[in-house]
């Protein structure tokens, strides 16, 4: 699963209609202001097209974060959104049954107190860090290396 597949079944409940998804997802992403300006939303059969300028690769990642963890939605698509180059050190991950932040920062940082990282890399995503589900997807910053 790609940055922009999502689990449809999964997610925070936004709208009860496809009719009022764009609107709804859109004051999502405005509300957490990820940087994202002359944000458009459009939406049809579970997926978003976004369209606008992202003053970073972070703002993008995390408008596709917010929009793709809504039930309802299965794909998001950036290509009319302007933004630069996506860093390289983050990773994505999906959370699993059983997972902590503490848990993932284990696996992928070597150290399961680095979890504040995790954390504060996803605080538009994850409002706090014990209330995490599966299928949800974060971004996960690697910093010079993964540890594994």
């Amino acid at each position: 699963m790609g940055l922009l597949d999502f689990a449809s079944s999964m997610g925070k409940k936004l709208f009860d209609s496809d009719d009022e998804a764009p609107d709804k997802i859109k004051a999502a992403i405005e509300q957490d202001n990820p940087g994202i300006s002359d944000l458009n939303v459009d939406y049809s059969d579970g997926k978003v097209s976004l369209s606008g300028s992202a003053e970073s690769a972070e703002a993008m990642e995390k408008a596709v974060l917010i929009a793709g963890n809504t039930q309802g939605v299965s794909d998001v698509d950036v290509g009319s959104l302007d933004a630069p180059q996506p860093e390289a050190n983050i990773e994505y991950y999906t959370i699993e049954s059983g997972d902590t932040l503490s848990k993932i920062a284990k696996q992928y940082l070597g150290d399961a107190m680095a979890y504040t990282k995790i954390f504060e890399a996803n605080r538009e995503v994850i409002k706090d860090p014990d209330l995490i589900y599966p299928g949800q997807k974060i971004r996960i910053p690697l910093g010079d290396a993964k540890i594994a």
